[in-house]
């Protein structure tokens, strides 16, 4: 049903999961249905965090800029994604700004539903610790990738990080991915024409195609700069 939280997505929250069929209902019967067009901004960063997000359809980067303009992107999410979490769970303000990259239809949980739900239900605490934890090994992994590894295997990275199918980055440009790995989308550009001519991906009209998983695994993880 459009007009109620489908509990798939539920599923696949960590912290959410662990919710019991009342609770589960509570959560469904608070969330809100938003549609977004393609650039349109979702949040900004500072502002109080009205929820956690969840992505019905379409992409979804989050963002920061320095005062010159220049964009890194810290995310990039699509459909059963949730973002704007530590937020939420903190009752605090955005980190960053969330913007759509394509139209997105999204779920809101309002901050409130969230914090009630901490308190009633341990074992939502402390899924949703055990969630925080692996968000900073995954910062850690950014800030590693960007001292310590090429623009080609940080690509390389990505790409296996995106692919839950063999088709990735159909609606990410190659700025959005340069701004991600913190690199300019010329040098994006000729790290996709080394892989490409190397055999390990290919291109499908504005898609990129895996097809050769083994060959881009040995470039993301056993090729230190």
């Amino acid at each position: 049903m459009k007009n109620q939280l489908p509990l798939d997505y539920v599923a696949e929250i960590p912290y959410l999961c662990v919710l019991d069929s009342s609770q589960r209902a509570y959560l469904q019967q608070a969330a809100v249905r938003h549609v977004f067009a393609a650039q349109e901004v979702i949040f900004l960063e500072g502002d109080p965090a009205s929820g956690v997000w969840i992505i019905e359809t379409g992409k979804v980067k989050i963002a920061k800029f320095n005062t010159a303009g220049d964009e890194y992107i810290l995310h990039l999410l699509d459909a059963g994604n949730s973002f704007n979490d530590i937020a939420a769970l903190e009752n605090g303000y955005n980190p960053a700004h969330a913007i759509a990259l394509t139209e997105v239809a999204c779920w809101l949980i309002p901050t409130d539903t969230i914090q009630h739900l901490l308190a009633i239900c341990p074992p939502c605490a402390q899924a949703a610790i055990r969630m925080l934890t692996s968000r900073v090994r995954l910062l850690i992994q950014q800030l590693e990738d960007l001292a310590l590894y090429s623009v080609t295997t940080r690509l390389a990275r990505f790409l296996l990080q995106q692919a839950e199918t063999p088709i990735v980055a159909g609606g990410v440009s190659r700025v959005s991915i340069a701004a991600h790995l913190a690199t300019t989308p010329e040098t994006i550009s000729r790290s996709l024409r080394h892989l490409e001519n190397i055999g390990a991906i290919q291109f499908n009209r504005h898609q990129i195609e895996i097809v050769q998983p083994a060959m881009l695994r040995a470039l993301a993880y056993h090729h230190p700069t």
